[in-house]
């Protein structure tokens, strides 16, 4: 009787299949998942909800009434906000199309040709990724005012590919790497140069890669502050992160104004990851190789 009944409750018992996991098991990730979620989505509501308070509602941020646009009208209407947000394009897009280039360049060059030094250059890329900012500016600005080209966009605009062309050579390097050499060996027999190949034949392929090594540099333009803080001296040529710091006086700081224009400032950056997000994961992940 005892085996009779110990053999039916082990084949009552249900197995659970291989990953699936136990209701409990299922409450702890989701309640896990959801704290992370909110934890990340925190600060980014309470800059919304702080610009949405007026000149001085961040100073009582518990109360839930009292919204307006005050902030965002003063930004746009009586701020250089929009002369900050025009330089910015400018630098960011100008980084962007130029560091593009030159790491494409540079990576198919170094994927495909052979040639003295190509492994050199390629660590030459990475340790120059290990200096830290605070250690560049003094050699770039002396470059800089060599060149005479402080204060001004093409001085930005390269100090800005000095930062993004080294990661973004070493990205592209690798996707080139993953694209048969035999797409080469046809366009050089349909009589294409080895640019000809590259631009026809190689970039449309290599799309993902270069959406995600375009999105890099705009970021890395868009947000960056030390450098434009001390190259950009006369305030019409200010960028969107130097022109935040205006905000703040050695009395009172603008908090309102601040959240308000950090609202507006993020608004490219989404627009940006919004058009590239269908190649980041691509990108990041997988290779070249069309069928």
């Amino acid at each position: 009787m005892t085996s009779t009944t110990s053999s039916t409750t082990s084949t009552t018992q249900r197995v659970r299949p291989r990953g699936e996991r136990s209701r409990a098991a299922s409450a702890g990730l989701h309640t896990a998942l959801i704290v992370a979620s909110a934890v990340a989505l925190f600060p980014v509501l309470f800059v919304v909800f702080v610009s949405l308070r007026g000149r001085d509602g961040w100073q009582e941020p518990t109360r839930l009434v009292g919204f307006s646009l005050d902030n965002y009208t003063h930004v746009l209407g009586e701020t250089k906000f929009l002369t900050w947000f025009g330089n910015s394009v400018v630098v960011a897009l100008g980084a962007t199309v130029l560091g593009v280039l030159v790491a494409a360049s540079a990576g198919y060059a170094v994927s495909r040709m052979r040639f003295p030094g190509h492994r050199p250059l390629m660590w030459t890329f990475l340790v120059v990724q290990m200096f830290p900012m605070a250690v560049l500016i003094v050699p770039l600005y002396n470059l800089l005012g060599q060149l005479e080209l402080l204060d001004s966009y093409a001085g930005l605009i390269v100090t800005y590919c000095s930062i993004s062309v080294p990661f973004c050579a070493w990205m592209l390097k690798g996707y080139f790497d993953t694209i048969p050499a035999e797409i080469d060996e046809a366009g050089r027999v349909d009589g294409l140069t080895p640019f000809g190949t590259f631009w026809r034949l190689i970039v449309p392929l290599a799309r993902p890669g270069l959406a995600v090594t375009a999105f890099y540099s705009f970021i890395t333009a868009w947000g960056e502050v030390a450098f434009a803080s001390q190259f950009m001296s006369s305030e019409e040529h200010y960028t969107l992160a130097v022109g935040l710091q205006t905000f703040v006086g050695q009395q009172k700081a603008e908090w309102g104004l601040m959240t308000a224009a950090a609202v507006l400032i993020t608004v490219p950056a989404g627009v940006v990851f919004f058009l590239a997000q269908r190649h980041l994961v691509a990108g990041l992940t997988s290779g070249g190789t069309k069928g």
